[in-house]
C-alpha cells in the first residue's frame, strides 16, 4: 500500500491502523496527522496540563502502533479505540502525579469537561455522548463522587475525606448514581420501543 498516493481524507482509518501496524511510514504520519488533535484534546480535558497532555499523546500513538493487530472492529471505530487508549493513559499519568487527594474545586472543572466544552468532539460517539448526558443529570453530588471514584479512581474513603462526609454517605452516593446510570442507559430509547 505504500507506494499507492490516495487522498489523506479517502483512506479508512482501517487502512490507516493497518499500515501502521506494518511499519509504513506515510501511512503511519497519515494516521498520527489524522487523530493527533482529537488524542491531545483528550489527554488535555483529563490531565488539564500541556506538557503531560503531549507525552501522553506520545504515549498513546505507541501504544496503537505495539497494539495495533488486536484491534477489533466489532467493539468500536479506531477513533473510539485510541481516544479510549489516550483516556486511560491520561488517567493513568494524572494518578501517578497525584500525591494527595484532588480538591473539591477541581471536580467541577472534570465533570464540565465530561458534560460539555469543546473537547466533546474528542470523546464523540454515540454512547460517550449518551453517557456524558446521564452523569449530567446526576445531582451534582453523586456526579462529584462518580467522577472522583470513576476517572480518578478514588476509593469511597478518599471521597469521603475531600468532600467532608462521613464515609457511608460517600458509598451511597456511587452507588446511587452508578444504579441511576445503568437505568439510564438500559431505559429503551424513543422511538425504539415496541407497542
Amino acid at each position: 500500500m505504500s507506494g499507492l498516493r490516495f487522498p489523506e481524507g479517502r483512506l479508512p482509518d482501517e487502512a490507516l491502523l493497518a499500515g501502521l501496524a506494518t511499519g509504513d511510514p506515510e501511512l503511519a504520519a497519515v494516521f498520527v496527522r489524522r487523530f493527533q488533535r482529537r488524542v491531545f484534546g483528550v489527554a488535555m480535558a483529563v490531565t488539564g496540563d500541556e506538557q503531560l497532555a503531549e507525552d501522553v499523546a506520545q504515549s498513546t500513538f505507541e501504544r496503537a502502533w505495539r497494539h495495533a493487530q488486536i484491534y477489533d472492529s466489532r467493539r468500536g471505530s479506531v477513533a473510539t479505540w485510541l481516544t479510549t487508549i489516550a483516556h486511560n493513559l491520561a488517567v493513568d499519568a494524572v494518578r501517578a502525579r497525584r500525591s494527595r487527594p484532588m480538591a473539591p474545586e477541581d471536580v467541577d472543572a472534570v465533570i464540565g469537561v465530561v458534560t460539555e466544552t469543546p473537547e466533546q468532539w474528542a470523546l464523540a460517539d454515540e454512547a460517550s455522548a449518551e453517557l456524558r448526558a446521564a452523569v449530567s443529570r446526576l445531582p451534582r453530588e453523586q456526579a462529584r463522587a462518580l467522577v472522583m471514584a470513576g476517572i480518578y479512581g478514588m476509593t469511597a474513603q478518599q471521597i469521603a475525606e475531600t468532600e467532608e462526609i462521613p464515609l457511608g454517605t460517600a458509598k451511597t452516593r456511587i452507588r446511587s448514581a452508578m444504579a441511576k446510570l445503568r437505568t439510564t442507559l438500559a431505559s429503551p430509547k424513543r422511538g425504539d420501543h415496541v407497542e
